[in-house]
């Protein structure tokens, strides 16, 4: 559709607008208390009508949503009103509204929102319909909708405008209804669990937890510079020491890295601490916790994912890090030639790095993506594990764990570092060549201290919510699940067409312009 054309839809809806207002009512609405939700008025099971019988009027019923199609003609109109939790056809006859409410139906459009009185019956096709005797205007649709029958079909312009994408495509809404559910479902179980939700800095003044450059920004007052939080976790073991025993808290974090179909900059993260447990305490915490989020979204555990099914059914393997890389590598991790010999064949830089970062990458480049799942790796190299406490049995690795599931990593706990000297010294270790730009170019002394004041052992886990909401809901990309994703300004005329000026930095994924919506008088 051309802008030009865009503009006289536009026109023409507010010249109705205007008289709309002319009738003396608000084009805006007010306030519609006691209606319900369509979902329950569906669950309603009025008397259906005999063959060849006029319908008898049903129960009264109050509703409340937007026009999604219109049709009929003369004295008759039946529209499809839809809420937030399903759709219902509405018959409105100009006998049974009267003059004056009748003259409001002539300006109604496709994507106003309108309140509807009525009797709940049948219609003589066996449609459930709510027979309108009144109607009240709640707000005016001044843009064109999208084209007939498709809803919002750009997939970027699902993304920019995801308040059109919720409204004309239900199972866009029904998946961030879904992604509601596992939160929720997470707090639910956490609570059950005995932890309580904290919540921590998300302005930091030294960036640590994680590997990973952050987003910096400036304190005016202070005139000092703060970074994004790229984890909480350091802040949450702070909490352990003080004795709050188990503690979580779900949040955003903000890592200034490359945009993917797997990561948006800006995530959403749970993390959670448990004093005197460790990362067997977490494997059952996060198997719990996804298993729980199933059963709340429904489903069961054979999940669809893309082609395949993932079956998620606990309890759920668990196996170590080195078995993995020997098996999938076909490399003996103790045979450090072999091993570089292996990671060159991938064309993984050897020259000068640690045994134990090629072996990661290594690992990354062979293991990953055979790892179907869920399965929890377990027993990471130490070297690559700087806030973890080594294994008794054998200090070269890590009581670390990470859960895979077609390759998408999403948990990762430890069994939590709470010795302050060893802390400190791997921090310097860690630190050592380390550019300003980059995570914990710059140790976080008061977190050495605050362990100087004893930490309880402890068990640490992470979840990304984005990512077990890409599993859990079958979403290709996370921009699906992210109700906002990070895009792209768009460029036309050489300008951009941004709110305000942009200051996050990394490869965006979207090149081109959004499509234009397209016009349609009968249907959404």
């Amino acid at each position: 559709m051309s802008e030009e054309s865009r503009d006289g839809l536009e026109a023409v809806r507010a010249e109705k607008l205007r008289k709309i207002a002319d009738l003396g009512i608000d084009p805006w609405g007010r306030r519609f208390d006691d209606h319900r939700s369509i979902a329950s008025v569906r669950a309603i099971d009025p008397p259906k009508p005999a063959e060849g019988e006029t319908p008898e009027p049903g129960p009264a019923v109050r509703v409340a949503g937007r026009i999604m199609l219109r049709r009929g003609q003369g004295k008759v109109v039946f529209l499809e009103v839809r809420d937030w939790t399903e759709r219902i056809q509405v018959f409105i006859g100009k006998k049974q509204v009267g003059d004056a409410c009748w003259a409001l139906v002539d300006l109604l459009d496709l994507g106003d929102l309108i309140g509807v009185d009525g009797t709940l019956g049948y219609t003589k096709t066996g449609e459930l319909t709510v027979f309108a005797t009144d109607l009240t205007f709640l707000g005016k649709s001044l843009a064109p909708p999208p084209e007939k029958w498709h809803g919002l079909t750009d997939q970027e312009r699902r993304y920019r405008q995801r308040y059109v994408d919720l409204f004309t495509n239900p199972e866009s809404l029904q998946t961030f209804l879904g992604r509601s559910t596992i939160v929720r479902t997470f707090r639910k179980v956490m609570e059950e669990r005995g932890f309580i939700e904290v919540e921590t800095p998300t302005m930091q003044s030294i960036a640590g937890g994680a590997a990973a450059r952050p987003f910096v920004t400036h304190h005016n007052t202070l005139d000092i510079d703060l970074f994004m939080r790229i984890a909480p976790e350091l802040y949450l073991k702070r909490l352990l020491v003080g004795g709050m025993e188990r503690v979580f808290e779900i949040g955003r974090v903000y890592r200034n890295e490359g945009i993917s179909p797997k990561h948006n900059p800006e995530f959403t993260m749970m993390e959670a601490y448990q004093a005197y447990g460790d990362y067997h305490s977490m494997m059952d915490l996060t198997e719990g916790l996804i298993c729980a989020a199933i059963q709340a979204v429904g489903g069961g555990y054979q999940r669809s994912w893309g082609e395949k099914t993932i079956d998620f059914t606990p309890p759920w393997p668990r196996r170590a890090y080195l078995d993995l890389l020997k098996e999938h590598a076909q490399v003996d991790p103790e045979d450090f030639e072999a091993v570089k010999a292996r990671a060159a064949e991938k064309g993984i830089e050897t020259n000068g790095r640690d045994r134990d970062v090629i072996i990661s990458d290594l690992f990354e480049a062979t293991v990953e993506d055979a790892l179907i799942g869920p399965v929890f790796v377990i027993d990471y190299p130490a070297a690559i594990c700087p806030l973890t406490k080594r294994k008794a049995s054998d200090p070269r690795l890590a009581e670390r764990f990470e859960l895979f599931v077609d390759g998408i990593e999403l948990a990762n706990a430890y069994t939590e570092l709470n010795d302050p000297y060893l802390q400190e010294d791997l921090f310097r270790s860690q630190l050592a060549g380390q550019k300003e730009e980059d995570s914990m170019a710059k140790m976080d002394e008061d977190f050495v201290q605050a362990l100087k004041n004893a930490m309880p052992p402890a068990g640490g886990l992470g979840i990304g919510i984005d990512r077990l909401c890409m599993l859990l809901l079958n979403k290709a990309s996370i921009r699906d699940v992210v109700l906002f994703p990070l895009m792209r300004p768009i460029v036309a005329g050489g300008a951009e067409i941004v709110a305000g000026k942009t200051t996050a930095h990394g490869t965006g994924s979207v090149t081109r312009p959004a499509d234009e919506l397209e016009e349609d008088s009968s249907e959404i």
